[in-house]
């Protein structure tokens, strides 16, 4: 029997068994127990609003639905008594600053032990705007976020590979981490002198940063070693490189994968994606992006991939990569005539485009704002100032982005149709392009390189 009946509360729904078992931990177990449950015509459960459940069937059936904070509640109470690892998954990606305390505290009553962590590190990472809320909840939860290490905004510049000989005039090859409290760059390791920076891919995942690629010299060759370096311990490790050795593509990593997207191989910009799955180190190739591209704008929202393509003159077309089908979907088209996405960042459900401005200028951009709930375009008013790249070095963290160059480290804050800024602080001393990313650095570490 492929229908199944539940109850709850005062609701009855029909659905299909496969979906409930694909959903949740507790039908799997209830029909492996073989309990005289399995085989009535209706199952009961009781002590259970219906809204929780309804909101797990339609995340089940692939929706996205934002929710409200009492429906926070009865999804956190859902997901906890059907152990729906999906919904849990779904409420992690709807973190926010006005639903942060209430994922945080609700999470740790109903023994949601992922979205409790997940909440209470978005906490610590804003904490100087959330500190004043936070004093309201109980004193163990305000204690563990306390204990939590911040994200921080972390740079390294674009660097070739290095040999034993080059190394004494190689101390900018460095990754950088900026201490916001004494509004400077400090140390936190040194490049491999394998590695190269040098249009490589370069992303952050589960708080390691993987360094693919890249190219040795003016003559482009391709590097073929990858590392990945583990923050707590201060080690890097040798990764695999991608099938096809390529540069100037562009990193992401997402649920333990890294995707390797588009760039180029002797001189040919290339189409063709492939995926790292870290924990089996194996690389294999996905579905091509629907035409060749280099450095393509790329960010990632509510756990989905996204990448901005440009079709001359004015064409600028989101796709989305959906793992299930291994395709890339067109989500959206902008147009603006003459103008390219350079960069791309997320926050919450909204996907920001910063493009050159008017008659190609690059010190003045526009940014363009696509909701992914809604399907609607907004134009962000005004011109935001670009000097030297800094906009294309747009990082995200809770209602924060951060932008550097080699004079200033600018942050804004989003707030509503805007960037408002916020704070200078000093910029990174680094010559040609800069990756930046975050990590959280362990108070210990920080302390070490200190002294």
């Amino acid at each position: 029997m492929d229908t199944v009946k539940v109850r709850v509360g005062d609701s009855v729904f029909e659905t299909n068994k496969s979906v409930l078992l694909r959903e949740c931990e507790y039908f799997r177990a209830l029909y492996r127990s073989g309990m005289v449950e399995c085989h009535q015509e209706e199952i009961h459960v009781r002590n259970l609003k219906a809204q929780g459940f309804v909101i797990m069937l339609a995340v089940g059936r692939g929706e996205r639905p934002i929710l409200n904070g009492e429906e926070i509640l009865e999804a956190i109470e859902c997901a906890a008594f059907f152990q729906s690892e999906p919904l849990a998954r779904h409420l992690q990606d709807l973190l926010n600053s006005d639903n942060c305390l209430l994922m945080y505290q609700a999470s740790a009553t109903y023994g949601l032990l992922g979205l409790h962590e997940k909440s209470a590190q978005f906490i610590r990472n804003m904490y100087r705007d959330l500190q004043e809320d936070l004093k309201k909840l109980p004193q163990e939860l305000i204690e563990h976020v306390e204990s939590l290490d911040p994200s921080a905004f972390v740079a390294v510049g674009s660097h070739s590979t290095c040999t034993v000989d080059e190394l004494p005039l190689a101390a900018t090859r460095t990754v950088c981490y900026l201490d916001e409290d004494d509004e400077e760059w400090k140390v936190l390791t040194a490049l491999p002198m394998e590695a190269s920076t040098s249009l490589a891919g370069l992303t952050v995942l589960d708080n390691q940063l993987y360094v693919v690629g890249g190219v040795h010299g003016v003559d482009k060759r391709p590097v073929d070693a990858s590392f990945c370096y583990e923050v707590v311990t201060n080690t890097w490790s040798l990764l695999p490189g991608p099938r096809q050795p390529r540069y100037n593509f562009t990193l992401i990593g997402l649920e333990d994968c890294l995707y390797a997207i588009g760039g180029e191989s002797g001189r040919t910009t290339m189409s063709s994606v492939e995926i790292y799955n870290v924990p089996t180190k194996k690389w294999s190739f996905a579905a091509s992006l629907p035409r060749p591209v280099a450095g393509v704008a790329c960010t990632k929202a509510m756990s989905r991939v996204f990448v901005c393509l440009w079709k001359p003159m004015e064409t600028n077309e989101i796709y989305e990569y959906i793992p299930k089908q291994d395709a890339w979907v067109l989500v959206s088209t902008l147009l603006k005539h003459q103008s390219y996405g350079h960069c791309m960042v997320a926050h919450r459900d909204n996907l920001y485009v910063i493009r050159n401005g008017p008659q190609d200028d690059f010190l003045r951009c526009l940014i363009d704002c696509y909701n992914i709930t809604t399907g609607q375009w907004t134009s962000m008013p005004g011109h935001y100032g670009n000097s030297k790249g800094a906009l294309f070095t747009a990082v995200v963290t809770g209602d924060s982005v951060f932008t550097l160059n080699r004079t200033m480290t600018l942050e804004y804050t989003i707030a509503g149709n805007m960037w408002k800024p916020r704070k200078e602080m000093k910029g990174f001393p680094r010559n040609g392009s800069v990756w930046t990313f975050l990590l959280r650095i362990p108070k210990e570490r920080k302390e070490g390189i200190a002294s």
